[in-house]
């Protein structure tokens, strides 16, 4: 299994918690587009041998682009990759953009999934993010989408400064009230280089809470179990036969071709990154030349990322795996390791499998980086 992923660098306006790369003009929106349709060209004696089973259209706002945009790009992917059967093809969008025309043009070019960044349904969150838009379009979006989709995902922002464990209770309702099969939920992280930083540090807003977060994801987990949702993820809950194809790849350490301005790729042995600079990727393509570098991975490299993707997902991390694919030393080392956090109740070990338990998930990335084998030879 192999997917693609393709970055639409564009976005109507910039949140304030986001570190994505994007640009809020549309001027060299038609050369973008042109140069995508390019490099999945230029690219294609990479995937040569390999069937595509997923296609996914990230950002960015994807839905920022024309149907006939969009419509390039898959006849373009569909001309020079081999693609399974029953591909899953998710269109990431923002709910201003989901109008009805749209919704029944992108299901017949073949978009089949929805990933919808609703985050909130309260309009002072929205505006605290500076989404664009409102908690009207955000039901309206749903009813619609739902008409049409039938595998619809939908993004939700927890511990944002001030929320109540109440009023996050609602917003979780709110989604399960339209019958949405997945959802992905984070919380409200600062990073350095964006306006809500600057906004925390300037006092206009409170610092999202540690404590608070963990509340809200104890509750999310709760919330979401009780109806039928599996947490298959950190980060994500799907309903059986819902899972994101597209993302479990991921975790799963399948191959997946990056195209755009700052997209990644991995071949099973290397990874390699586009330049996140839309002028800069554009004469890159144009002057035939691909705008990328690229980083083979060490054994140690390979097993950090198996240790952070495994305990973040179900599936966990195999013993034996740890033992076949790198050998006994890091086996050694991550049995040593992990023997605080299962006398902490943060890990448990079942059928040769590491998985965090109920208390450690929240935790889990703290957790994956104190079992990172470094300084290793290649």
């Amino acid at each position: 299994m192999s997917g693609i992923y393709i970055h639409i660098p564009f976005c109507k306006q910039a949140c304030h918690y986001c570190d994505f790369h994007f640009s809020t003009s549309m001027k060299k929106k038609e050369e973008m587009v042109l140069a995508i349709a390019k490099e999945l060209k230029m690219r294609k004696p990479e995937f040569q041998n390999e069937l595509v089973e997923t296609i996914y259209f990230g950002g960015g706002t994807p839905s920022r682009l024309q149907i006939a945009d969009l419509r390039l790009q898959m006849d373009t992917i569909y001309e020079n990759y081999a693609v399974s059967e029953n591909p899953e093809i998710t269109l990431e969008a923002n709910p201003d953009d989901l109008s009805e025309e749209y919704l029944i043009e992108l299901s017949k070019i073949g978009i089949n999934r929805l990933s919808i960044g609703i985050q909130s349904f309260f309009e002072d969150d929205l505006a605290m993010m500076n989404r664009a838009h409102n908690s009207a379009e955000a039901k309206k979006c749903l009813e619609e989408a739902t008409k049409y989709f039938d595998n619809i995902s939908l993004d939700l922002i927890y511990g944002i400064p001030g929320m109540s464990n109440e009023k996050w209770r609602q917003n979780i309702e709110t989604a399960l009230s339209f019958g949405i099969p997945h959802i992905s939920s984070y919380a409200l992280t600062v990073e350095p280089k964006t306006a809500l930083n600057k906004l925390i540090q300037t006092g206009k807003i409170a610092k999202p809470s540690d404590e608070s977060a963990q509340e809200h994801f104890a509750i999310l987990v709760e919330t979401l179990e009780a109806n039928n949702f599996i947490h298959y993820e950190l980060s994500n809950f799907g309903k059986e036969n819902y899972f994101s194809r597209n993302n479990s790849a991921y975790w799963l350490g399948k191959k997946y071709l990056g195209i755009g301005p700052s997209a990644h790729s991995y071949d099973g042995v290397s990874r390699s990154w586009n330049v996140s600079n839309n002028s800069l990727y554009l004469k890159s393509i144009q002057e035939d030349k691909l705008p990328n570098e690229t980083e083979v991975l060490s054994v140690a490299d390979h097993y950090n990322e198996y240790i952070m993707t495994g305990l973040r997902t179900i599936w966990g991390v195999s013993l034996h795996r740890i033992e076949t694919e790198f050998g006994s030393k890091y086996l050694d080392y991550l049995q040593k390791q992990a023997q605080k956090f299962i006398s902490d109740d943060f890990l448990f070990v079942e059928n040769d499998i590491l998985k965090p338990t109920s208390k450690g998930k929240f935790l889990t990335d703290g957790i994956a980086s104190d079992l990172f084998y470094l300084n290793l030879e290649v």
